[in-house]
């Protein structure tokens, strides 16, 4: 005699349950071996440091507007600019600005032939080689273990280092500049150019083609 509908519907609602703790079981089992090889692994993840130390936290620009409203009227005050809030960004990151005016009188200081100021480009290898500015070192930090060595090397003894990439949008100079403060250099020698080669080249200022010191300018236009 077959057993009654809701009796059958009892066990079924039995075995699903019986899945569900199984699975649960499983999940928790091996999250905690998860976590055991990453702690006695050498290679393991440090869980409590920052993988994204350049990201942006929300309080910067929070703080940024709000200090806006306040000394600007309140509410009615008009937006942050894309500069003000470039500007809110590096100050969140304890990042130094330098502005075009700033990085053309650093590339004509004399110091910069004696590698007392450093260029440091945070683009890859490609947008480099196509144009860059004259003497500035790459550093694609996305290949860190490629370039590291060398940009420290030039970076140590140097006085002053403007880090740029595109500018506008781009955020490669501002995590380069974080990488190579992680990796000892002072953050008072760092400063983020944010305007970057495109402003450079725009403004008609002086490009090296090819490999640092090939040689190959494309001279100052204006």
């Amino acid at each position: 005699m077959s057993a009654p509908p809701a009796q059958i519907a009892q066990r079924g609602n039995s075995g699903l349950k019986a899945v569900a703790l199984e699975a649960l079981a499983v999940v928790v089992v091996g999250a905690a071996l998860a976590f055991v090889c990453n702690a006695v692994s050498p290679r393991g993840l440090d869980l409590t440091r920052d993988h994204f130390p350049g990201a942006i936290r929300p309080s910067a620009v929070t703080s940024a507007i709000t200090n806006r409203a306040v000394s600007g009227g309140g509410t009615n005050a008009s937006p942050l600019s894309a500069a003000e809030l470039i500007a809110a960004r590096l100050k969140a990151k304890d990042l130094h600005l330098c502005d075009r005016d700033s990085v053309w009188r650093l590339f004509q200081d004399p110091r910069y032939a004696h590698n007392l100021i450093v260029f440091v480009d945070a683009r890859d290898d490609a947008h480099y080689q196509a144009g860059h500015i004259p003497g500035a070192h790459l550093f694609d930090h996305y290949r860190a273990t490629d370039y590291l060595a060398g940009v420290l090397t030039v970076c140590q003894p140097a006085e002053q280092i403007v880090v740029y990439c595109n500018g506008g949008d781009c955020e490669d100079s501002e995590f380069a500049a974080v990488f190579l403060r992680e990796a000892g250099v002072p953050n008072a020698k760092l400063a983020v150019y944010p305007g970057g080669f495109t402003e450079w080249q725009t403004n008609g200022l002086p490009v090296e083609l090819g490999a640092r010191q090939s040689g190959v300018l494309r001279e100052k236009t204006k």
